[in-house]
């Protein structure tokens, strides 16, 4: 299982008229979108063109670095969506990816150590992305 991001951009504050740098956090957050799809050995098995990249990426550092993590299910909250956009949910054999408004999208299940090696891999690759927009990811915490 892996996410896939790619086309990254702004989607409002151009049109606002506001830098990255004088939005407030929320603003940023729901404004740099990509391509998301989640794969499974090269197949698709889920993907949202304009995603909040940078709120899922946020939401998953903090869920990481909770005392919860590895022990309750992730559900991400968007300011955009209604709750449950993308869930992560821990099953008998292992890990799990899935959406709310998705109900045949849900991933093989992996381990905990596999999943967390993935969510690295994606944090990387949207802050490599919001970099190559011209911001610093800093407002991103380190998972």
């Amino acid at each position: 299982m892996r996410f896939v991001c790619r086309n990254f951009g702004l989607s409002d504050l151009p049109r606002r008229g506001l830098a990255p740098q004088e939005a407030p956090l929320e603003v940023v957050l729901l404004d740099i979108e990509a391509e998301l799809s989640v794969r499974e050995n090269e197949r698709v098995l889920w993907r949202e063109e304009q995603f909040p990249v940078a709120e899922l990426a946020y939401h998953l550092a903090l869920w990481l670095q909770s005392p919860a993590a590895g022990h309750d299910d992730f559900e991400l909250d968007s300011m955009q969506a209604e709750k449950g956009l993308i869930r992560i949910v821990d099953t008998r054999g292992g890990w799990r990816i899935g959406s709310a408004f998705a109900p045949d999208f849900r991933t093989s299940p992996v381990t905990w150590d596999s999943l967390v090696a993935e969510l690295r891999q994606f944090d990387r690759v949207v802050r490599e992305g919001v970099t190559a927009l011209g911001i610093e990811p800093a407002f991103i915490p380190i998972p």
